[in-house]
């Protein structure tokens, strides 16, 4: 299936990470306004990437967000065997 729908894609785009989202990609349904939608159109806005970048976006502030909460309920301590390791550089 990846390969016939590859095979109609301009080989300019088939490179490592085109070929990961084909295979990757899912389809969904986002509801925007009606006024939002007509604008979008009108400026040349592509949908589906604009809308990629936000779910991007937000999965990555959540994820920032955990990563903080996780921190302050156990914050890191100062660990004896990297005070004690010698450096392996010449440095």
């Amino acid at each position: 299936m990846l390969l016939r729908y590859a095979q109609q894609i301009p080989m300019v785009y088939l490179d490592t990470v085109a070929c990961y989202h084909l295979a990757m990609a899912i389809r969904t349904t986002i509801t925007l306004e009606e006024s939002l939608a007509e604008q979008a159109r009108m400026l040349g806005v592509n949908i589906s990437a604009a809308a990629r970048q936000g779910v991007a976006s937000a999965v990555r502030a959540a994820l920032a967000e955990k990563d903080r909460t996780a921190y302050e309920r156990q914050p890191e301590e100062p660990d004896l065997f990297w005070i004690e390791a010698e450096s392996w550089s010449s440095e």
